[in-house]
């Protein structure tokens, strides 16, 4: 793309990972600035100012230097920037890291208004959950190599387990947790802090299987839930669990 290749950038919004935003300029001049470079009729700019606002939710802190908001604002307000002037295009780059769990709400409803307004997305994350609520197609990368592509649910079926079962119970003897093991389907069996979870390879009536066995044995247990692989096992399963730098 060339330096001067207005046309195209006026489609394109970028939010990266760190800040970008003029300290010595109100919320309003800031997205006002940056919206300025591709929209230079006032009364329209005004208008996407005032809608980029509304969308992340700093309509009480129009006239705010960036050294009074708090991280989480900062961040609404570095997306405001980057998609005030409505682009068909957007790539964001981790939007939510380190912001408290109301700014990550909201950043993430606005997300979900964008997509569903007609703008084309690329969201980069290592939250699945994100993933999960936002995306439709769905790369995971590590080390710069693409791994799997697909839909959540077609990526959940890479996934080597079936299904997993919690179940909250007191003082389990180490007795009950090798029959466990023996019972048809399972592949691996923990017991930490009071939670037993078994994790089955394959079938589809594991969880009446384990308690018809808890009702023989006559253990009681707290509750019980059972859940489908997520996302984040699958990415755990392709990409290692090692620590990362």
């Amino acid at each position: 793309m060339k330096p001067d290749a207005y046309d195209i950038k006026s489609k394109i919004g970028v939010v990266f990972q760190d800040v970008a935003v003029f300290e010595e300029l109100t919320v309003y001049d800031n997205i006002d600035y940056f919206c300025g470079l591709y929209i230079k009729d006032k009364k329209t700019r005004k208008q996407y100012i005032e809608e980029a606002i509304d969308l992340v939710g700093l309509s009480e802190f129009k006239k705010f230097y960036p050294k009074q908001l708090s991280g989480g604002l900062l961040r609404r307000l570095n997306i405001a920037c980057g998609i005030a002037h409505k682009p068909k295009l957007i790539f964001l780059d981790e939007p939510t890291v380190a912001v408290d769990p109301q700014s990550r709400n909201n950043i993430l409803d606005g997300i979900k208004k964008l997509r569903n307004n007609g703008a084309t997305i690329v969201y980069t994350t290592h939250y699945m959950e994100e993933v999960e609520i936002l995306c439709d197609r769905i790369i995971i990368l590590d080390k710069g190599k693409i791994l799997a592509t697909g839909t959540s649910d077609e990526l959940k079926e890479l996934a080597k387990i079936e299904e997993k079962v919690t179940i909250e119970v007191n003082n389990l003897s180490p007795k009950y947790i090798d029959e466990i093991k023996k019972l048809e389907n399972v592949d691996k069996v923990t017991y930490n802090s009071n939670l037993l979870l078994v994790t089955y390879k394959k079938g589809k009536n594991n969880l009446v299987s384990i308690m018809e066995y808890l009702k023989k044995e006559d253990i009681k247990y707290n509750k019980i839930y059972s859940e489908r692989p997520t996302l984040n096992d699958v990415f755990l399963e392709l990409t290692g669990k090692e620590l990362r730098d």
